[in-house]
């Protein structure tokens, strides 16, 4: 018995998704300066005109790369209602991830690094760190409203400092990984914003 065809749309996005790991893998071999249409393409088994065709540029390949690396980052979010217990387990399945992470984790953190001294990622990681502290605000107003967090906490430095750990903590993973214990971090990184917020 042969297998159905695949759909345009479902060949269109398997060879996306194959871009975007080809793009991820050499992010995280030789950094962004070894991103190159042509590469990408050589990597996933496709042209540059293909990559070209799907991404238009380096710049548009680069901005899906870091929202595909966070879309859906700690699953089974949406299933909790917005407040402290959210934010904890937003915390610890970010933390989590940690301790296996995929090669698109790897290239958005080795992105969000260079994103400071490469103005062309500069934009795209102010954009991707916003949205993030923008959620967790929403997650610390619904718990001050629901009465889980204290009331004089402020939403916005709370955001900034949670992002400030969450990403220091996985760029030393990335960096040194036998020092980081995720598992052990994730009971102590919860269990000190629940003590810090109640």
């Amino acid at each position: 018995m042969t297998a159905p065809r695949r759909t345009q749309q479902e060949r269109r996005d398997q060879a996306s998704a194959a871009l975007l790991e080809a793009a991820a893998e050499l992010v995280v071999e030789e950094g962004v300066r070894a991103v190159t249409l042509a590469r990408v393409g050589e990597r996933a088994g496709y042209s540059r005109g293909l990559v070209t065709h799907h991404f238009g540029g380096k710049q548009a390949l680069l901005e899906q790369l870091a929202r595909t690396t966070q879309t859906g980052f700690v699953p089974g979010l949406d299933t909790v209602a917005p407040g402290l217990d959210r934010l904890l387990r937003l915390i610890e399945g970010y933390l989590a991830r940690l301790s296996e992470p995929d090669v698109l984790s790897r290239a958005f953190l080795v992105l969000w690094a260079e994103s400071m001294t490469a103005p062309e990622l500069a934009p795209i990681f102010r954009e991707r760190d916003t949205a993030f502290r923008h959620d967790l605000r929403q997650e610390i107003s619904a718990g001050i409203a629901e009465g889980t967090i204290r009331s004089d906490v402020d939403p916005e430095q709370i955001a900034v400092a949670i992002v400030g750990q969450l990403r220091g903590i996985a760029l030393q993973c990335l960096l040194d990984p036998a020092a980081v214990e995720p598992a052990e971090l994730c009971r102590c990184a919860t269990e000190v914003w629940k003590r810090a917020l109640s």
